[in-house]
């Protein structure tokens, strides 16, 4: 199934060179809906350096969300021009931006470039104002306990909204490795037993401003233990819900690949195939890009837990990562295990846990 989105990008520079920002916007081609916002300052650059640094930024977004078609949108009629190659890219603080961005590029199946007037990039526009500003006006970090260090290796800046990602306890069906989508298997009780360990682990914690979990019984029962602990409530996220996989649920590996061959085969190499009457993980991966983007809107900057189920987590993985979709085949979770993530409002992300279960030992 092929993915398109559009991307909106541009790049301001108040002084040309001077202080200078970029904005980028992920849509989806068929509805409009934004995808992904990215913007941030890039301190003292011209222009033309700030509006390649937002469409590097907006190809970027486009490969974590795996699009494969793409069409990016520019009012910059140089870099529209270049990278469609009319225009040679002579300047040379421009040939390295111009190399990334194509390298970037080479990872879709189709690209396409136009520009467009400035009055139709207006959201690109105010996200790349928005960076300049918040520039200009931060002459030093906020120093108080909640406010996270800037990563200042990797670039990223501003306070990340960090999520601890546990997957949910054993039940019958991980017992006896078998597909367990949506079916609603209880926890059994050496799962009840994990839910409580890690409830133990993630109750020490002070800063969590939110529990969120999956809507079925096995994440909302862990999740429940996690929220008593911490003296709150369960908030249900529906999108974290784990991927149906349709008529191979309650199967064995070995069943569903006998059962439909060519299918599972497909299945295991190409993340648009969905199990027969199922969900394919780039169905998955867009509800789950979905589900984060509201948390991290709607608790900017904070610390939430989320339970839920091996494919949401290692997606959201995949995305803080910014790799492709072999991470879904090559991670393994645990049962109960935390993984850690932080996503930065500039479009940077980080990994700082993966896979730990020492809190059932």
């Amino acid at each position: 199934m092929t993915r398109k989105v559009v991307i909106e990008a541009d790049g301001g520079s108040r002084g040309n060179p001077g202080p200078a920002g970029y904005g980028a916007v992920v849509r989806d081609a068929l509805t409009g809906e934004v995808l992904a916002e990215r913007f941030a300052g890039l301190g003292h650059v011209t222009n033309n350096v700030a509006e390649y640094q937002g469409l590097i930024a907006g190809l970027r977004a486009a490969a974590e969300l795996g699009a494969d078609d793409v069409e990016a949108r520019m009012d910059s009629k140089l870099v529209v021009e270049q990278m469609s190659g009319r225009w040679q890219v002579k300047h040379p603080s421009m040939q390295p931006l111009a190399a990334e961005a194509r390298s970037l590029a080479r990872g879709f199946a189709r690209i396409s470039y136009t520009w467009i007037p400035r009055e139709r990039n207006k959201h690109a526009d105010r996200l790349a104002n928005q960076a300049m500003d918040e520039q200009a006006g931060t002459p030093k970090p906020d120093t108080s306990p909640q406010q996270q260090p800037p990563a200042s290796w990797s670039g990223a800046s501003g306070t990340p909204t960090r999520f601890h990602l546990l997957r949910h306890g054993q039940t019958e069906l991980s017992v006896a490795r078998r597909y367990s989508g949506r079916g609603n298997p209880p926890l059994t009780e050496t799962g009840r037993r994990q839910a409580a360990a890690a409830a133990q682990r993630l109750g020490k914690l002070d800063d969590i401003a939110a529990v969120v979990s999956s809507p079925l019984d096995r994440a909302r029962e862990t999740a429940e233990a996690v929220a008593t602990a911490l003296g709150t409530t369960v908030v249900v996220v529906d999108d974290l819900i784990e991927t149906d996989f349709g008529s191979w649920e309650g199967l064995t590996f070995t069943e569903a690949a006998t059962r439909d061959p060519d299918t599972h085969r497909k299945w295991l190499s190409d993340t648009s195939v969905a199990p027969p009457d199922g969900e394919s993980f780039d169905q998955v991966h867009h509800r789950v890009r979905r589900a984060r983007n509201n948390l991290i809107t709607e608790h900017q900057g904070k610390t939430l837990v989320l339970v839920s189920h091996v494919t949401p987590i290692k997606t959201l993985l995949r995305m803080a990562l910014d790799v492709g979709p072999s991470l879904l085949f090559r991670l393994h979770l645990d049962l109960a295990s935390l993984s850690v993530t932080e996503f930065y409002p500039d479009g940077h992300a980080s990994v700082r846990l993966v896979n730990d279960t020492s809190h059932l030992t």
